[in-house]
């Protein structure tokens, strides 16, 4: 083997959808025993060449080698052939299925399977069970050990860390050492760019749908990846949406939605409220119970204890449907599960006005124009229009949350809704979430993005093992006190 020639090279790798460009031409080179990051805004076509070396989608033009060789990858099988294994932003993994059918549906090495698991600290895991039944940070390590124990030369991993704890990254970040260790290379793809500069060689940056920059990780920061992301100078540092802080007293609006000794399996107790014109954000590690609390709020599970009160009167919701009459609606973790792929993005953003099925295919005239001002707002990327599923993931996000600007709302519940999003969007999304909290609205705010809890909540509260162990002003908050309380520990008092 020949470790001087790219162990992956392409050139001028272009892919259209019908009328939407997705790539113009890409020039990716990853050497051997390199860890690389492919980065760019959403939309910038990261996914789109990682699907066209998956054998998913072949390429329109240019020329993809792997090893010296020229391949033209057919399906995922051939990729695989050749050496590459990809772990997918959304869990390859049949849901119907249990791990060990999902297994038995390719060549996997069991043994080396199992050797992975352990290493993700999961060798206790139930693979007899379906696939649906797995909390999404499980999925991800079972899809990861899946594709290690193909022993390919290379893998691409989309977003691998987006849905993990700080433990499970760790575990991944050791795991993707070794592997360079053991001569091998890895693509991936995060918007996380303190991950980049921690574990990656060199970037290549995708604007457009066109490769503007490699770079070698040792020679910059995030501040130059950030710049040439973007292609404008980086503002985050001055970035700040308009806070509780300023000129704004929360205490003087009244409570729009609070919970009184909430609790149903692993939520326990939990008690809290959120004025009208604030954003609460919450923050946990995983499996502290957050998404079993996010269901109860939305009315997609009923509380055992405890009562949920909206503009000071209890309510029951028996369905989400409830809750959204009361204007309380929620964006889910999992974007897929509050959209309609195959769909239209007119429709998939009007779709909470209607109640009969046979409506779903007209527009109210009286309502066209609220479809065209959530467009805007959001800078909704409507090339792909005809069909959700072909817009980026920071676009899809952008629907999940349009589609209540179009409905209305009173309260809105955000379960991290920035997680795998790009830094544009993101503050596209935090500032939307000001703009809306001005106006009057109540936001709950789960959030993955410890850092950027000052930028947009006004308080922000602390949960681990099912409860609320602490409540932080947002303005002060920092990621060492939100993990201090969130591992349920008590912060030194200064100068310890």
């Amino acid at each position: 083997m020949n470790d001087s020639a790219p162990l992956l090279r392409t050139r001028g790798t272009a892919k259209s959808y019908g009328s939407v460009v997705a790539l113009r031409s890409v020039d990716l080179s990853v050497r051997h025993r390199e860890i690389h990051a492919l980065l760019g805004a959403n939309g910038a076509g990261k996914s789109t060449l990682v699907r066209i070396l998956s054998g998913v989608h072949p390429a329109d033009a240019g020329e993809v080698e792997v090893q010296g060789m020229v391949q033209r990858f057919r399906n995922p099988r051939e990729s695989m052939q050749a050496g590459i294994a990809t772990v997918f932003q959304d869990p390859a993994l049949l849901p119907d299925l249990t791990v060990d059918q999902n297994l038995r549906l390719s060549t996997i090495n069991l043994p080396l399977f199992r050797q992975w698991l352990e290493t993700f600290e999961l060798r206790d895991l139930d693979t007899s069970v379906l696939v649906r039944e797995l909390p999404l940070d499980t999925l991800r390590l079972v899809d990861l050990a899946r594709a290690l124990a193909l022993d390919p030369q290379l893998l691409l991993l989309d977003e691998i860390t987006a849905a993990l704890t700080a433990d499970q990254a760790d575990l991944v970040f050791e795991t993707l050492t070794q592997w360079k260790s053991m001569g091998r290379s890895a693509v991936l793809i995060t918007h996380r760019l303190a991950e980049v500069m921690r574990i990656c060689d060199r970037a290549t940056i995708l604007r457009d749908g066109t490769d503007v920059a490699s770079l070698e990780i040792a020679d910059i920061d995030e501040h130059k990846l950030v710049d040439v992301m973007l292609g404008v100078p980086d503002q985050a540092e001055n970035w700040e949406p308009a806070s509780a802080a300023e000129d704004r007293d929360p205490e003087r609006h009244p409570v729009a939605f609070a919970v009184e000794g909430l609790g149903s399996g692993p939520v326990r107790d939990v008690t809290f409220a959120v004025r009208e014109g604030e954003i609460l954000g919450l923050v946990a590690l995983e499996g502290q119970g957050q998404e079993r609390m996010f269901s109860l709020l939305a009315g997609e599970r009923r509380p055992t204890d405890g009562q949920i009160l909206v503009q000071g009167q209890p309510r029951r919701f028996s369905s989400p449907c409830d809750a959204v009459r009361q204007g309380v609606v929620l964006i889910p973790g999992d974007r897929l599960l509050a959209l309609l792929p195959n769909l239209p993005v007119h429709q998939n953003l009007v779709v909470t006005l209607f109640n009969r099925l046979r409506q779903w295919l007209g527009i109210p005239r009286d309502e066209r124009h609220r479809v065209s001002s959530a467009i805007t707002r959001l800078s909704i990327d409507t090339r792909a229009a005809d069909q959700l599923r072909r817009l980026s993931g920071g676009n899809q996000q952008k629907v999940a949350i349009g589609r209540w600007l179009v409905a209305g709302f009173q309260t809105l519940l955000c379960f991290d809704p920035t997680r795998g999003i790009d830094i544009q969007t993101k503050r596209q999304i935090y500032g939307l979430l000001r703009e809306l909290a001005a106006e009057g609205a109540a936001v709950v705010l789960y959030t993955s993005e410890l850092a950027e809890i000052p930028l947009v909540c006004d308080r922000v509260l602390v949960m681990h093992d099912g409860g609320i162990v602490d409540e932080q002003a947002g303005a002060t908050a920092t990621e060492s006190s939100l993990l201090t309380a969130a591992h349920g520990l008590q912060a030194l008092p200064e100068g310890s």
